[in-house]
């Protein structure tokens, strides 16, 4: 029996509430469980110097976790005066992840950069900060679609992610802090529409695993990621 008491094939509860913010061209609230993540979408009219005048855009991202997203308070980073390696590996990730699902010429020469604060944390605030990136993005895009400023849609398919893991020795989907912080086996899929992979990040915690697991594992992500892909749809509005 899993902590929450879900099946093993059962997706926390999630909820995406757009328009958030006032000032940002995208933004939402993604809510998957017990895991709150804001994330915005703030449009620049120009690119990196690497890519000045290469007809390409650029999207970009940058996460954090409030002191108390946590069962107990945690310094800011910016107090310590660095990000910490964590925080720099995620980020990375959700950039990397956003920029799979994005026609770069098409967006033309601007930066979107996506910021995904976690208000609360139980697990699984990456896959929650990509998922819900996408939906900040995809509003970003749309403002630029409607002021004519891109020709065509410079977003591919939606980007979502998912964790799954291996508790009790049981495959599962979407695991809470509860099951991270206790499972054998912890993989992270971020997938684009279609159930192409983007990225798959999977360790052995406390056991290794075999193919099939990995199989099991990689079948629960996909049922995972087109509820999470239905539920950014939705929000978006189609």
């Amino acid at each position: 029996m899993r902590p929450s008491g879900r099946d093993i094939s059962e997706m926390r509860p999630i909820s995406i509430e757009t328009g958030v913010t006032k000032h940002a061209e995208g933004s939402c609230l993604i809510r998957v469980g017990d895991t709150h993540v804001l994330c915005t979408a703030s449009l620049e009219e120009r690119v990196p110097p690497f890519l000045k005048n290469s007809g390409l855009g650029w999207v970009t991202a940058e996460y954090g976790m409030l002191p108390r997203a946590t069962g107990s308070r945690m310094r800011r980073e910016a107090a310590q005066g660095k990000q910490g390696g964590r925080t720099v590996e995620i980020q990375r990730l959700i950039g990397r992840s956003l920029r799979a699902g994005v026609d770069r010429v098409a967006l033309g020469e601007r930066q979107i950069t996506v910021d995904c604060d976690v208000l609360q944390a139980d697990g699984g605030t990456r896959c929650a900060a990509i998922t819900g990136g996408w939906v900040a993005l995809r509003l970003a895009v749309n403002a630029l679609m409607k002021a004519g400023d891109v020709t065509s849609d410079p977003l591919v398919a939606p980007v979502a992610a998912v964790s799954c893991g291996i508790y009790a020795g049981q495959p599962v989907l979407d695991l809470d802090y509860a099951e991270d912080s206790r499972a054998g086996v912890d993989g992270n899929f971020v997938m684009l529409g279609g159930n192409r992979l983007i990225e798959v990040q999977m360790s052995a915690e406390g056991a290794t695993y075999t193919r099939d697991q990995m199989g099991l594992l990689l079948d629960l992500a996909e049922k995972g990621v087109n509820e999470l892909a239905a539920a950014q749809t939705a929000a978006v509005g189609g």
